[in-house]
């Protein structure tokens, strides 16, 4: 009998994602690991090394690989990411999955407390600024045309195949943002920001769709880089970051992309750091801005934060409303109609989004409820997400005073987060702690504090 095959990771780090979509690819031929050695002529043995991360592909290795598997060049294309996480790391051995690699480079490196980070943490979230930015958001017939095209040939054009790798990378990112937290991947994906985007953006692209494309990209990016200052705690820069999104959808002509940021994005900015009538204007102008171009799913993510926002605002009716309306669109959505970013919105995050609206409306039982559906959809992968929903379960458990299944959950979410670096987890551990405060009598949760200041000391709530 065949040995088999090891399961893979590709959320641990960049060489991890590398070596699944080689085996991805390798299956997708319907050829062994000996097969393709064969074709490549290299080992069997190192095509295995290479797809469970225990050693760095060379340039001959992927470009064979390449070939073989008729990839259009795709896996060459993620040899950059490698060639800078090779450096980083100084040796060519591989992690194993408790250490080394991505995970344990960035979490051993020395945190920056000082200076600019320290000045760029401290920049503070400004509402004030959102309503200006709607307004012209919403009154931007077009925004500034992409460069017209430039000589063919020229080594400076832009063109599909730097917007395949460019995808790529994004893709990588995020899934690696989902299991680690941005603490520990922010700064690579800004070090790809200000070296190969930027390179991009400076230069000619090949036609005006490219150059559309090409925006969308980057508004991708400067999501990403938003959704982690917000995990990082900068709410200012995060602000920033959406903003500049924003505009570059403007650029790409993208009217739903614009209003999903406007909304899923800003929106819950401000919703987090409680402003929920700015966050409901900018809902409902998105809403309002994209009504004859946005696809289902757009439209019930939108319509799910206008609910949150009336949620947080006490008006139980106008949330039910909305989210009347928001259930009634996703279910005419179909995926393959739908725009990639906004393809992970399923019925459970629809259902987590109840779920945290039914929690600021004083509802235990019903948060429960949908939390559970959202949960048991979530992708293992997704740790950070895993931990804010079970953090959120423990606080509504213990508003039902159930200590003994709150104090349980609140365990699980202190594993979650311990597995991130990320400052959201560390904040739905504390307000679980504080939601406890009452019963700190109770043994079950003086030990709950005892395990958070042993397992996650960053989180631990001193005893009043």
């Amino acid at each position: 009998m065949g040995q088999t095959p090891r399961a893979l990771q590709p959320s641990l780090s960049e060489r991890h994602f590398f070596g699944a979509e080689l085996r991805r690819l390798r299956e997708r031929a319907d050829l062994s690991q000996a097969r393709l050695g064969t074709m490549i002529r290299f080992s069997a043995d190192l095509v295995r090394r290479v797809e469970t991360a225990d050693r760095f592909p060379s340039r001959e290795f992927v470009g064979a690989c390449d070939k073989a598997l008729e990839t259009g060049g795709s896996l060459m294309r993620l040899l950059p990411l490698l060639d800078k996480n090779q450096t980083s790391d100084g040796t060519r051995s591989a992690p194993s999955p408790t250490g080394g690699g991505l995970s344990s480079a960035l979490s051993n490196r020395p945190t920056e407390t000082s200076g600019l980070a320290e000045m760029v943490a401290r920049v503070p979230f400004q509402p004030g600024v959102l309503d200006r930015a709607a307004l012209d958001w919403l009154n931007a017939a077009a925004g500034p045309r992409p460069p017209v095209a430039g000589r063919p040939g020229s080594p400076d054009q832009v063109d599909e195949e730097d917007l395949d790798s460019a995808e790529t990378a994004l893709a990588m990112f995020r899934q690696l943002d989902h299991t680690h937290g941005a603490g520990r991947v922010h700064a690579q994906v800004q070090r790809y920001v200000e070296g190969e985007l930027n390179r991009l953006l400076a230069n000619t692209p090949t036609s005006e769709a490219v150059g559309r494309q090409l925006y969308t990209l980057a508004a991708g990016f400067f999501e990403l880089c938003g959704y982690q200052a917000v995990d990082t705690g900068a709410h200012g820069l995060a602000q920033r970051r959406y903003l500049r999104a924003l505009r570059l959808t403007e650029a790409a002509e993208d009217r739903p992309y614009g209003s999903y940021l406007l909304a899923v994005n800003i929106g819950h900015l401000a919703l987090h750091c409680g402003h929920p009538e700015p966050a409901r204007r900018m809902a409902l102008t998105a809403v309002r801005g994209s009504e004859t171009q946005a696809t289902p799913a757009v439209a019930s993510a939108l319509h799910a934060v206008v609910a949150r926002t009336h949620a947080r605002l006490g008006r139980e009716r106008d949330c039910l409303t909305h989210f009347d309306i928001a259930e009634k669109q996703l279910a005419r959505s179909k995926p393959e109609d739908e725009p990639p970013w906004i393809r992970y919105f399923d019925a459970a995050y629809l259902a987590d989004e109840i779920a945290q609206c039914f929690h600021d409306l004083g509802r235990p039982q019903h948060t429960q409820q949908h939390l559970g559906e959202a949960l048991t959809a979530l992708s293992p992968t997704h740790v950070r997400r895993l931990a804010i929903d079970t953090a959120l379960l423990a606080s509504s458990l213990a508003a039902a005073g159930r200590i003994d299944d709150a104090c349980a959950a609140a365990r699980e979410a202190v594993d979650y987060a311990a597995r991130t670096t990320s400052h959201r987890c560390l904040q739905r551990i504390v307000e679980v702690q504080v939601d406890l405060e009452p019963y700190r009598c109770e043994p079950e949760v003086r030990e709950f504090g005892e395990y958070v200041r042993h397992r996650l000391p960053l989180a631990a709530v001193q005893p009043g």
